[in-house]
């Protein structure tokens, strides 16, 4: 049987990875409940279904998802159309969402039930990293399925890590991206303080990517125009990775702490000021944007 891989969800981070497939000389069919994102796919010169009924088919040989939210995930794969009841047991299926542990666990289980072997595997490196294919995958599931998967992985990412068995990939990104949340933060307050102190950004920027004070919103991701090409903060905000999704992302791990018994102090703060942000109209800007929080007039800060 060739090879067909299925492609749910071509958004931001979707639509670059699926390029990427195609790229690398894989049969790729698409699909997106966003008529906007389909004609973006379309523009994109990706082959797409019209829903998933004619995508899903016994040809599929890998489903590759990347949707928002656990319950998109849930309705995908175990709802009334549910992709495990019209797969082959020979598919693999690569959940890249990133969702609350506990709905990853379930439709795993569920899949594995059936014979099928499943993966969650989210991604960091925002769109960025989708589009240069240089995004970190944590993958929870067994050896076998993420050998069984590393290939295709390789393609859309350069850092491929086995976390663990199901859920362990999602548990493995809310870990990271609560302090991904966190240290956007510090390195806003950071910048916005030396704006303050009258010493030059460029200056403090460079001395802190060199210095312990260095984090990936410093070195790659920075919340201030001026400093790095091609980042959000000098497209005026553009997504990249939305404040609404970080805000999502804190949910979870404030969830998770929560059942764990986890002191998660910094990340309760982090939420709270990414929640305000949001709730003020801002879910839609990229996540660097939080630096108008601690600098009203960040976004519009004159780099000399």
């Amino acid at each position: 049987m060739s090879e067909l891989i299925a492609f749910i969800g071509v958004g931001n981070m979707g639509s670059p990875m699926a390029q990427n497939l195609v790229k690398a000389g894989k049969k790729v069919k698409v699909f997106d409940v966003s008529k906007k994102m389909i004609e973006l796919a379309k523009e994109k010169k990706l082959d797409v279904a019209e829903n998933l009924d004619t995508l899903i088919t016994n040809e599929v040989t890998t489903v590759i998802s990347m949707l928002p939210e656990g319950k998109n995930s849930k309705e995908v794969y175990l709802g009334d159309k549910g992709i495990i009841n019209k797969v082959s047991k020979n598919c693999l299926l690569i959940d890249c969402s990133t969702i609350d542990i506990q709905t990853s666990i379930e439709i795993g289980k569920k899949a594995t039930n059936k014979g099928i072997k499943m993966i969650d595997a989210p991604v960091s490196g925002g769109v960025m990293g989708a589009q240069k294919a240089t995004l970190n995958i944590m993958v929870g599931g067994t050896k076998e399925a993420f050998d069984l998967a590393l290939p295709l992985l390789k393609i859309m990412g350069k850092n491929i890590f086995h976390a663990g068995d199901l859920g362990s990939g999602n548990g493995a990104k809310i870990c990271n991206n609560m302090s991904l949340g966190i240290t956007m933060i510090a390195a806003s307050e950071s910048l916005m303080l030396a704006k303050r102190l009258n010493i030059d950004i460029k200056k403090v920027h460079e001395i802190m990517k060199n210095a312990s004070g260095n984090s990936w919103p410093i070195s790659i991701y920075p919340p201030l125009p001026g400093l790095i090409e091609g980042t959000p903060s000098n497209n005026n905000y553009k997504p990249g990775f939305s404040a609404g999704m970080m805000n999502k992302d804190l949910k979870l791990a404030n969830n998770c702490a929560k059942k764990v018994n986890a002191l998660t102090p910094l990340g309760e703060k982090a939420l709270q000021i990414y929640d305000k942000f949001c709730k003020e109209g801002n879910d839609n800007k990229d996540f660097s944007a939080i630096s108008k929080v601690v600098g009203g007039d960040a976004w519009n800060y004159p780099i000399d």
